[in-house]
């Protein structure tokens, strides 16, 4: 297969595949991940796709450090939360059934 044929199956495959991740971030689906392997398999033949694939990793990373709860925290909610279901279980033993 000649190079440029090859270029042009893969700007094809990996576009379209990018393309069905951003219309899964509206519509249900895996969008990020669907649009990082466009990107990946673009990235194999075009360098302005990997410096993409790059930066969004780096957004990525970033994002998912900054949703991160302190342990402390985790602790907190994970208490809080089994004393109300704790006390929602004795309510609905004694009054609800």
């Amino acid at each position: 297969m000649s190079p440029i044929i090859k270029r042009v199956l893969i700007g094809i495959v990996g576009g379209l595949i990018t393309l069905v991740g951003v219309i899964a971030l509206i519509a249900p689906g895996p969008g990020w991940l669907i649009i990082f392997t466009g990107l990946g398999i673009l990235a194999t033949e075009f360098a302005w796709a990997a410096r993409v694939l790059t930066s969004a990793k780096g957004v990525a990373s970033r994002a998912a450090d900054a949703a991160k709860i302190q342990k402390k925290h985790q602790l907190l909610l994970f208490a809080g939360l089994s004393v109300a279901s704790l006390i929602f279980l004795v309510i609905w033993h004694e009054y609800l059934r």
